[in-house]
């Protein structure tokens, strides 16, 4: 039996896959994300922050015044993070691939 794992979309959509699956506890536990599980779902939507803080503009409402509190992401936001963490997670993927293309065995 030969596995797909030598296609960077295989190896994409076994990562993405698999980060939704370490998550899916939250869905019927909430307090599962009171676990250091919860940092896989906070640190990509705190990077919205970070990359406001580098200077990138319209990711926050009010560009990020909003008093004390935390201003959400705007849609720009929100597609932002998205885009950002799925190419990270494709370019992981192709790296991946291209190691094990090499005769390197993990």
């Amino acid at each position: 039996m030969t596995h797909h794992f030598h296609r960077p979309i295989a190896v994409f959509a076994f990562l993405v896959g698999a980060y939704f699956l370490v998550l899916s506890p939250a869905l019927f536990w909430p307090s599962y994300l009171d676990s250091p599980v919860g940092v896989l779902v906070a640190l990509p939507y705190l990077s919205v922050y970070l990359f406001h803080a580098l200077g990138v503009p319209g990711l926050l409402v009010n560009d990020g015044a909003c008093g004390w509190g935390w201003c959400a992401p705007t849609v720009f936001g929100w597609c932002f993070i998205v885009a950002f963490w799925l190419g990270l997670a494709w370019l992981v993927a192709l790296g991946l691939v291209r190691w094990r293309g090499r005769g390197v065995s993990p």
